[in-house]
């Protein structure tokens, strides 16, 4: 008798009635994650063979939410590349945090006509309040289990951003700071690291929340990437010993508001120059050149580039093949715009804790699905000469 038939006895023998069909769906979905894995490592779990392609590299835990109840699953990884089953839905927490936040601005009576509308037309009108906070509870675990994971290894590159959404507080609309913090670690792969809400971008504020950060075990970021927010960069210079990098594509907006209608074509391509160097040190003498050429015509325009040159100019101090990734906030507006197209569907949050529930959703996913993607955001070998680690190398052996 094979091993998969006598475990399957065990757990009709052993299980209850009221835990069988679970135990049964959960030992299902790990033999069918086991058979795939092998036809991608093209071998059996601790087989020897030479026509192997791949290794597996542990496992990670999924609670998978089915009909039958919440199943543990042991998810299995692999060396190179990434493997995630097919029968997981990745979209479904967002989904149902949205529909918890929904629910919840309907029962307590401060919802929107859209927000009503929607109730009806998914027909939830007969919930009860019992059953939302039931549903909200099971949802702010899991968020809150993810946004308070400690951060182990080192982080290189850190983007921070903020957006803002309406939320209701002591009787009135107000608009709340969303704070979201992506990272890469020394593996080259991209991850969320944290969320915070609060009613500004005060410095206190971000300094609270990178230090949080540092708690939970963030340790060598050697570049900051964010807008010129003058409370985040207080807040970095306290917490981070790191370079800030100013994003380069709101420094453009700056710069052509001091262009002039004549100059918004022009000043750009000019500027761009500078980043089209192969090095920092030439890109900072082609910097200064534009600067001089703009000063006699538009004064404030060359002030600016003198005050940001270091600013803007820092990622070219970092590897080629990073600066692409590495000069704006671009990958974090793209996270962004995902939130303000999911908020906009509830329009006035009920409170802070909807926000940080269906945000927190979006978030989990996105950093769900980064964690399989086969590509990593960037190589190993272009993310070692950042590493704090000595690279050791054996004496070469005599012929």
């Amino acid at each position: 008798m094979t091993d998969e038939m006598m475990s399957l006895r065990t757990l009709v023998e052993k299980s209850s009635d009221a835990e069988l069909l679970r135990e049964m769906v959960g030992f299902a979905a790990q033999r069918l994650m086991e058979l795939e894995v092998e036809s991608l490592t093209g071998a059996a779990h601790g087989e020897r063979d030479p026509d192997r392609i791949n290794h597996r590299n542990g496992y990670r835990d999924r609670v998978w939410e089915t009909r039958a109840g919440a199943v543990e699953l042991r998810i299995p990884k692999l060396r190179k590349g990434s493997y995630f089953p097919g029968f997981l839905e990745p979209r479904r927490m967002a989904e149902k945090a949205l529909a918890a936040v929904i629910q919840e601005a309907y029962v307590q009576g401060v919802s929107t006509r859209s927000v009503d509308d929607l109730v009806r037309a998914m027909g939830m009108t007969g919930i009860s309040k019992s059953q939302v906070s039931r549903l909200c509870m099971e949802i702010d675990d899991k968020v809150a289990a993810f946004l308070n994971r400690p951060l182990e290894g080192d982080w290189p590159y850190l983007w921070l951003d903020a957006t803002y959404v309406k939320a209701r507080a002591n009787g009135r609309i107000v608009s709340v700071a969303v704070i979201v913090a992506v990272a890469v670690n020394g593996d080259g792969r991209r991850e969320v690291l944290g969320l915070d809400i609060g009613c500004s971008e005060a410095e206190t504020f971000w300094t609270a929340f990178l230090r949080k950060l540092t708690r939970r075990g963030l340790r060598g970021v050697k570049l900051v990437i964010s807008d010129a927010h003058e409370g985040l960069k207080g807040a970095i210079g306290k917490v981070l010993n790191a370079t800030w990098q100013r994003c380069r594509v709101h420094f453009m907006r700056n710069a052509l508001a001091h262009a002039g209608k004549q100059g918004r074509r022009v000043v750009p391509a000019f500027i761009a120059t500078a980043f089209a160097q192969e090095d920092a040190e030439t890109a900072r003498l082609q910097w200064r050149q534009v600067a001089d050429q703009l000063r006699p015509k538009v004064v404030k325009l060359a002030a600016l580039m003198d005050e940001a040159e270091n600013d803007v100019l820092a990622f070219m101090s970092f590897p080629k093949d990073h600066r692409p990734k590495i000069h704006s906030t671009n990958p974090l507006e793209r996270l962004n715009g995902e939130i303000k197209r999911r908020t906009e569907v509830v329009g006035i949050f009920p409170n802070e804790d909807a926000v940080t529930r269906l945000v927190g959703a979006i978030l989990l996913e996105q950093n769900d699905e980064w964690a399989v993607q086969r590509a990593r955001y960037m190589t190993l070998e272009t993310m070692a000469p950042l590493s704090d680690d000595p690279i050791v190398k054996l004496p070469a052996v005599a012929a």
